[in-house]
């Protein structure tokens, strides 16, 4: 009980900080609402771990932590290609800065 009580507690905070961010605009809507459902989905999971046994064996997934293995590893996959996405475009924005400087200094000299 006490647990539950500190992890919904916990998640109530990062709430709080997701939507202080969106006020801010330092998350678009999109992102807003994927992050506020998924931390929803954490704690809907916290507080009633027999839904996640439902949904695996709907999905003829042995249990519900294996589902929620799973269902984790396509999280972090994604986030992690969104990341080197995000990498890619900025070292390549990086690149095209850099060219157009030293051209800029070697038509200077």
């Amino acid at each position: 009980m006490y647990l539950q009580i500190l992890v919904s507690l916990s998640i109530v905070f990062i709430l709080y900080k997701l939507f202080r961010q969106r006020q801010d605009g330092k998350l678009s809507n999109s992102a807003f609402v994927i992050w506020f459902l998924l931390w929803l989905a954490v704690l809907l999971v916290f507080w009633q771990p027999e839904i996640t046994s439902y949904l695996a064996n709907i999905l003829g997934i042995g249990r519900g932590a294996d589902l929620v293995v799973y269902l984790s590893i396509l999280v972090i996959f994604y986030i992690i290609f969104k990341i080197y996405v995000r990498l890619s475009k900025i070292e390549s924005q990086l690149t095209k800065i850099v060219r157009k400087d030293a051209i800029d200094n070697a038509k200077e000299r």
